[in-house]
């Protein structure tokens, strides 16, 4: 024992750290339920992929497409849940790998681009509060974050590693890039800005081109064979990508996201101040020191001298420049930049002297973070989909093949709980949109197939007495389930004279 405990793997800042990463990842990553809406969607999403073995065009229903965002995500949900179980830590595993490979890939980062603050990188980035946080959420926004990294790796390697190297790492840039797109569509580029900034300031000191015909075809064949497939499936649906999933989200308010003028600044202003500690003030201070920076940056000579500082700024400020000015705005949207902003705080702190600091303070962060993470688990939310499944349970006796939402939230978290599919539906018909309408289909068309009187069906108690008319217009009554629970009346329905 005492051989291995000198072991000098074991002695290494490196495996303490990474081993602190493993545990605020994944100790309690399955404690909580999935909560409503954004988790339960994305789960609900990879769930069907899984019950059909359709995993090309993703689904919410069984009769209605889910097109808000490519399939990335939602193959890793699939695949983590299809390997360990239709449980909230299999569906969650996404998004804490990303947040280990990214801890990762800081410090590799930091290697090149600052050499000397590799170790303390890999530990800002595992320990800001924002980072932390986010690993144990069900969303798109880690899997993207890892694939833009990989690729801004990729290029780092190219531009400061050994330059017989440089094209095929320049082949891995783009491949990264193609795994982002099939994430998140052309937001999944915006990291390419600082690519093509820093190739244009630094010209004359390049290697092999960033954009040689080779890497733009691995781009091609992986990003591309998904849409043109759906595109072919889905007439329309390309139209429907461009406008209101590209040009609806930057220069609209049209799904109710911080659109005002001001709504960068009280987004993004707190997320990345507060969301960045411990280390706020190393990058308050790196940030002080930027106008000085900036003039250096003025000469060819300056920018080859601090290369990696530029790029580093480039990654930072360009796409951070698009987050605002677009009026779709949310605290994740953002998360790619903890990388650039963990070599940057990493990089200050070594210019100043600063090493890391002491092992005690981060054995009490661990134990405070973990403590929050218990703490939500066990708050009382009408979002849990675990509370929900155990009060359904306790309510409504017999099997249950489907739960029918009247114009309510969504909770497709209880497709994970309960096994079942869940659709949301409206008292009476209304217009929606081909793709992504807000509704299901309507009460008359859910009774109108194959009637089932083991589906649960719930809804507000507003809404109880408008909705159990409409069910005895079609010939059928509703039979409430026990008391109501958080507001909602929880019925199953037969055919009357039954």
């Amino acid at each position: 024992m005492s051989r291995l405990l000198r072991s000098p793997v074991l002695r290494s800042n490196a495996f303490w750290i990474g081993a602190l990463a493993v545990v605020l990842a994944l100790v309690l990553l399955g404690h909580r339920g999935i909560w409503d809406p954004d988790e339960g969607r994305y789960t609900n999403v990879a769930l069907h992929m899984l019950d059909s073995g359709d995993w090309i065009d993703p689904h919410r229903s069984t009769e209605v497409g889910h097109w808000t965002k490519p399939p990335m995500a939602y193959w890793a949900i699939a695949a983590t849940v299809g390997v360990f179980g239709h449980n909230a830590w299999a569906a969650r595993l996404p998004a804490a790998l990303a947040y280990l490979l990214c801890v990762w890939l800081s410090g590799r980062i930091a290697r090149r681009v600052a050499p000397g603050s590799e170790t303390q990188a890999s530990l800002v980035f595992a320990t800001m509060l924002f980072t932390v946080g986010a690993s144990q959420l069900i969303t798109t926004d880690y899997v993207l974050t890892a694939c833009e990294t990989l690729a801004m790796w990729c290029f780092v390697e190219a531009r400061f590693g050994p330059e017989g190297l440089a094209r095929r790492w320049l082949i891995g840039m783009w491949a990264g890039f193609a795994l982002a797109f099939l994430t998140k569509g052309p937001p999944g580029l915006l990291p390419l800005l600082a690519v093509v900034a820093f190739e244009l300031m630094t010209r004359g000191t390049r290697r092999a081109s960033a954009f040689h015909w080779t890497g733009l075809l691995v781009f091609v064949a992986i990003a591309l064979p998904w849409y043109l497939v759906v595109v072919q499936r889905n007439p329309g649906l390309l139209q429907y990508f461009l406008g209101s999933e590209v040009v609806g989200r930057v220069a609209s308010n049209e799904f109710g996201r911080h659109g005002e003028w001001y709504g960068w600044a009280t987004i993004y202003g707190p997320t990345l101040l507060l969301g960045t500690l411990p280390w706020t003030f190393a990058i308050l201070r790196w940030a002080r020191a930027l106008p000085a920076s900036v003039r250096g940056w003025r000469t060819r000579e300056g920018r080859a001298a601090d290369a990696g500082g530029l790029l580093l700024a480039l990654w930072l400020f360009l796409p951070l420049l698009v987050f605002c000015a677009s009026r779709s705005r949310l605290p994740l949207y953002v998360l790619p930049l903890a990388v650039p902003l963990a070599v940057l705080a990493a990089r200050q702190r070594a210019r100043e002297g600063r090493g890391l600091p002491r092992w005690p303070l981060f054995a009490v962060f661990a134990v405070l973070v973990l403590a929050a993470e218990f703490a939500a688990a066990h708050w009382s939310t009408h979002k849990d989909a675990s509370a929900w499944a155990r009060e359904i349970h306790a309510r409504v006796p017999g099997p249950i093949s489907q739960v029918d939402i009247v114009q309510d939230m969504a909770r497709y978290g209880l497709h994970l709980t309960l096994g079942v599919e869940v659709e949301k539906v409206s008292i009476e018909p209304e217009p929606g949109a081909r793709f992504n309408p807000e509704y299901d289909e309507s009460i008359a068309d859910e009774i109108g197939k194959d009637f089932d009187g083991n589906a649960l069906w719930l809804t507000k108690q507003e809404r109880w007495e408008a909705t159990r008319a409409k069910l005895a217009s079609l010939g059928v009554v509703a039979v409430p389930q026990g008391t109501p629970y958080q507001g909602r009346v929880l019925f199953r329905v037969r055919l009357a004279g039954r």
